[in-house]
């Protein structure tokens, strides 16, 4: 059955207006996609989700609307707190609040069905809409979904969430092509925005990965070059913090209170700066930095490093015993070659082949011989002795290693300074993937031998125990006492929670990340395992709240290239042409700069007709016929008085509301808008 809640009550029955957008899904990203749009772009929006369970039930706390509905109703009020507009809640769980600067725009509609068919997205307003994002837990339900979009709607932008990267991409061309037919001429960039496929896993993977390394690097990729924004700590007393090449946001001044709460929107004069100006940067102290470290070029030459093989490496088949047993063995041939030669007086090589002869038992009786010769035939023979159980063990070993190669390796003896990963679902299989990137010894907790990412771990040979994590002697298998890490990526909270304080107890240095859903659960719990431990680093995720940015800005029809978690903040790095910026066309880039809102960090110096559509691509380049990557139209090292062209293409970093208000700022530049 079809149910939707309707606007505001002063707006009964007004159908979705043009212009709108739609979000579709079934979890935590779909209600903060909802969230991102509506009160930090201030889109009208309307919210398509699966039925929740009955409410009478004990077990179900929440339905899915309740869940959006008291979403809503939080950031409304946060809203209405910071001064941005006002926000009321409308019945049956229709929640207010603008981000707009007018008031009485109508709220969020949720609407409730089982599968997004054509009935419901007619319903919804899909031919009247800017934007369909389809973000459910299943890949096909948003392939499905997105076809049916594409037909009823060719004009449509459509942001889809898919885990399988390859068919992605395959999915993107297809429905670009279809808009081409559907809209012959169409401008090339914006058939471009037309299509976005992204992954949840994939945006926030980045941070949940660098969560568990010193330093704490972000790496952000803009036309082949790599960008690190790494967390330095604050200078001691008489020196200097060194910028970088700029610098990014300012830590909270919480950072080093143990029972300081991390960062967010609603932690006031304490909340990390993001941004910030250069006369903000000297009067920070005792604060830490996040600064724009370094950029290298990727080499398109250099093939992928192989993460594993489908044999086992020589180092398994082979025992540590097996190996020093074997070199015993040749180093005693050795010496029975050299004493041939040193009493026999014969050539090296003949010596040698006698040996081997002895050796193997395949040479006659020395009875006429000297009785050097008969002394090293004598001991040549209990050599070959010893040869025979070793080649015996050495067949033995490497038959049941191949036997076993494919199966899940256990932790070795005496592993340290490893990262204990729980959970290898989408986001946990991912994690993997970039700790093992950069050589980082892992030790995987699952408690499903059927998991997504196991199939993964065995490939690469990453030691994995299997068992649930809040049973007595799991994460003692894991060598946990030993880890420099552990990454709590479940999906269960409670799950996660025990399993971080039972490692704490273990080890209370221990360096912890924490994946939970609510905030404000996730807040009290950073605040109590920071005053518990005051020497560990703690640190709480939300996936959603990390990767939600980067939809919302691919509904809004720009290129995100990454985005960076500065502790509960999130800053974002973009790809925006000039054109119908008036903040940015004709200012120069030093009058283009507002803290804590956007800054230019470079420009695209290539002609338009010659750019690359996707900055986050790697250029176009042939191995064959030059050995050296093209260079990158984008030049980093700006003068502050150059001055923004109409046609100039820059990367930007921004905050969400920075980002939204140029946007609001371009479209209220074009006429008719």
């Amino acid at each position: 059955m079809l149910g939707f809640v309707p606007p505001l009550p002063q707006q009964p029955g007004r159908p979705p207006s043009s212009g709108h957008m739609i979000v579709c899904g079934d979890d935590a990203l779909a209600r903060r996609l909802a969230v991102e749009l509506r009160f930090i772009y201030g889109e009208r929006v309307t919210l398509l989700l699966p039925p929740g369970r009955d409410a009478n039930n004990p077990e179900t706390p929440l339905t899915q609307r309740g869940r959006a509905a008291a979403l809503f109703g939080r950031m409304s009020a946060a809203m209405n707190r910071a001064g941005n507009g006002s926000g009321a809640t409308g019945g049956n769980g229709s929640t207010g609040g603008s981000g707009d600067t007018n008031a009485g725009v109508e709220a969020v509609r949720i609407m409730e069905a089982p599968e997004p068919s054509d009935d419901v997205l007619e319903e919804a307003g899909i031919d009247r809409a800017a934007a369909l994002a389809l973000v459910y837990d299943d890949d096909e339900r948003n392939i499905r979904a997105a076809l049916t979009a594409r037909r009823l709607n060719p004009r449509l932008r459509l942001v889809i969430r898919l885990y399988n990267r390859k068919l992605g991409q395959h999915l993107e061309e297809l429905l670009d092509q279809a808009a081409a037919v559907a809209m012959p001429g169409i401008d090339p960039a914006l058939l471009d925005a037309s299509t976005t496929v992204l992954s949840d896993a994939d945006t926030a993977a980045p941070a949940l990965a660098a969560t568990a390394l010193t330093g704490s690097s972000k790496i952000i990729q803009a036309e082949g070059l790599l960008l690190r924004a790494a967390e330095r700590p604050p200078p001691r007393p008489g020196e200097h913090a060194d910028p970088g090449l700029c610098t990014l946001a300012l830590l909270s001044s919480t950072t080093n209170d143990p029972a300081g709460a991390e960062g967010s929107d609603s932690s006031g004069d304490e909340a990390p700066q993001l941004l910030p100006d250069e006369r903000a940067v000297a009067d920070a102290t005792g604060r830490g930095t996040v600064v724009l470290e370094a950029i290298s070029r990727a080499d398109p030459a250099r093939p992928a490093t192989r993460m594993g093989g489908r044999g086992a490496p020589l180092a398994q088949i082979f025992s540590r015993r097996l190996r020093w047993s074997a070199l015993g063995f040749a180093l005693a041939a050795v010496a029975l070659v050299i004493a041939s030669l040193l009493t026999t007086k014969d050539t090296a090589l003949h010596s040698a082949y006698l040996t081997v002869l002895d050796l193997l038992g395949m040479n006659d009786p020395a009875e006429g011989a000297s009785p050097a010769r008969q002394i090293i035939q004598i001991l040549s023979g209990i050599a070959g002795l010893l040869l025979l159980p070793l080649l015996i063990a050495a067949v033995l070993e490497a038959f049941g290693t191949l036997r076993t190669a494919s199966s899940l390796r256990r932790p070795p003896r005496g592993l340290g300074g490893h990262v204990v990963l729980l959970g290898l679902g989408k986001i946990g299989t991912r994690v993997l993937v970039r700790l093992r990137e950069v050589d980082i010894p892992v030790v995987v907790v699952e408690e499903d031998p059927e998991a997504r990412g196991i199939p993964l771990a065995r490939s690469l040979h990453v030691p994995t125990v299997i068992g649930d994590v809040t049973q007595e002697g799991v994460l003692e298998a894991a060598k946990i006492y030993r880890a420099r890490a552990l990454l709590a990526l479940t999906s269960i909270d409670t799950t996660n929670l025990e399993a971080a304080l039972y490692a704490r107890s273990v080890k209370p240095d221990l360096r912890v990340a924490l994946r939970l859903y609510d905030d404000e659960f996730a807040t009290a719990v950073y605040r109590t395992l920071r005053t518990a431990h005051p020497g560990a680093l703690t640190r709480s995720r939300s996936v959603s709240h990390l990767a939600a940015p980067s939809f919302a800005v691919a509904m809004m029809g720009r290129q995100i290239l990454g985005a960076v978690p500065v502790e509960r903040k999130v800053m974002l790095f973009a790809a925006l042409e000039v054109a119908g910026h008036p903040q940015l066309e004709g200012h120069t880039v030093e009058q283009a700069f507002r803290a804590g809102a956007w800054r230019v960090l470079a420009i695209d110096a290539t002609p338009p007709a010659d750019r690359n559509p996707d900055l986050a691509a790697l250029p176009p380049f042939d191995p064959e016929g030059d050995a050296t990557p093209p260079p990158s139209g984008l030049v980093w090292d700006l003068h502050p008085g150059y001055v923004l062209r109409a046609q100039d293409r820059v990367v930007i970093a921004a905050t969400r509301r920075g980002l939204a208000e140029l946007l609001r700022r371009q479209r209220s530049a074009v006429p008719g808008r």
